[in-house]
């Protein structure tokens, strides 16, 4: 049996964000923050684009890609290097 079947959805979003793909959404991110223990949340009603994920006393400051959903190379990076930094992903 191939190992992705057996791998779960956050495992393949982890593996999937390692690979730093240049069409990664914003609603994988949100998935991948929600399954990694966070919450999603707007910065209040003059947020604009701001979100903000948060895990207890950790946040994450990002802003949700217009018009289309793919998130840029240079925020994919961020998210990576912030969940590898905080120990949410090896």
């Amino acid at each position: 049996m191939c190992n992705l079947l057996k791998m779960s959805t956050k495992d393949k979003l982890i593996e999937r964000l390692k690979k730093q793909p240049k069409d990664f959404t914003f609603d994988e991110t949100v998935r991948l923050f929600i399954l990694l223990g966070f919450t999603k949340s707007n910065k209040g009603k003059t947020s604009g684009s701001r979100v903000i994920f948060e895990n207890g006393n950790d946040q994450f400051l990002t802003h949700k890609p217009h018009p289309a959903s793919i998130m840029k190379e240079g925020a994919v990076k961020q998210i990576l290097n912030y969940l590898k930094d905080n120990n949410y992903i090896q």
